[in-house]
């Protein structure tokens, strides 16, 4: 019997009762392996530690209030952690193999999902990483796919609410051509000094520019970021960005609620024009901003000067949000039902 306080989870980690883990050896997969351990056995001198080829994926699984629970374009999720261990040249893992991975990861672990009203759901991380033992830097002949889930509380408590931004001009996230458009851990180790000196500095995260030019908005965090202005949702056009399906979904839902959608370069000097924005992932869904701050220039970009999020953004947030727990038609068929 799992007992926790649904209602005051926190968006950490909790240990659920099992985990997957798939092997890569003599060029094939094994099948599925099921785990209660929170550990791994790893070689000290596996390429996942030192040359970094590794990569993840984030998702959630949600009780809805017909008890039944749904995952959110697992699909995508999938297609996304092939392009990543194609971009670190690992072995990608077989979308059919994904699927049983994750969809046995959430049944064996379905007491952990939280009961719907609570807020909460059951993230779902995907790790894949190179196993084998190399000195020389050289991809490995050996990776390892490991599903764990941990039930979460809602990223803001309380209700969404709006966060200021740090723009960062001296810490570049990723290079136009590296890593940025792939979810590999590097991406986000290269942004933490500016993401730390942002916290420590009462900021909810930082602002990345693009790092060729440092004249147009790149990623927001570990987030992308969106902006409304005239009707239109607008987010930024980048080969160093990560392709959110948080944002792809976002992009789809405002076409269908009568919105423009662009996805283009947004020069740093028309946040002065913007009436919403906001950050949006797996995590928050949508965190949306209260103001950014150019420390470089001393400018301050305001939004929400009431405190209160932008009307457009929560139309988004309470629209996805419905979809993914089933209060909402699925007009799109972005929800797969879990068979328990």
């Amino acid at each position: 019997m799992v007992t926790l306080d649904w209602n005051n989870l926190p968006f950490g980690y909790i240990k659920a009762n099992y985990n997957v883990r798939c092997y890569f050896r003599d060029g094939k997969w094994s099948e599925p392996e099921i785990s209660d351990s929170e550990f791994i056995n790893i070689h000290i001198a596996a390429t996942g530690l030192h040359y970094g080829q590794e990569a993840f994926e984030g998702l959630k699984a949600y009780r809805g209030r017909d008890g039944k629970i749904r995952l959110f374009r697992w699909e995508d999720n999938a297609k996304r952690l092939h392009s990543s261990a194609l971009g670190v040249k690992m072995e990608p893992v077989p979308v059919d193999l994904f699927r049983e991975a994750i969809f046995t990861a959430v049944r064996l672990n379905e007491k952990f999902v939280p009961p719907y009203g609570s807020g909460a759901s059951l993230y779902i991380r995907p790790l894949l990483y190179g196993s084998g033992a190399e000195v020389g830097v050289k991809p490995s002949s050996e990776y390892t796919f490991i599903v764990f889930v941990t039930p979460v509380g809602p990223y803001f408590k309380g209700g969404v609410k709006p966060v200021n931004m740090l723009m960062c001009r001296d810490v570049d996230r990723a290079a136009p051509l590296g890593t940025g458009n792939i979810k590999v851990g590097g991406n986000y180790a290269a942004s933490l000094r500016a993401i730390v000196r942002a916290r420590d500095e009462g900021y909810g995260n930082a602002l990345f520019l693009d790092a060729r030019e440092k004249k147009y908005i790149d990623e927001c965090g570990p987030a992308n970021f969106f902006a409304i202005k005239n009707n239109t949702y607008i987010t930024p056009k980048s080969d160093s960005i990560l392709p959110s399906i948080t944002n792809k979904s976002l992009l789809a839902i405002a076409g269908k609620m009568g919105l423009k959608t662009e996805i283009r370069k947004i020069p740093v000097e028309e946040l002065a024009e913007f009436e919403e924005t906001g950050a949006c992932g797996t995590a928050a869904v949508i965190s949306p901003i209260a103001k950014i701050v150019d420390t470089d220039t001393g400018k301050i970009y305001e939004y929400c000067k009431d405190g209160k999020p932008g009307p457009v953004s929560m139309k988004l947030f309470n629209k996805l949000i419905g979809i993914q727990y089933g209060d909402e038609p699925d007009e799109f068929g972005w929800v797969t039902i879990v068979e328990l």
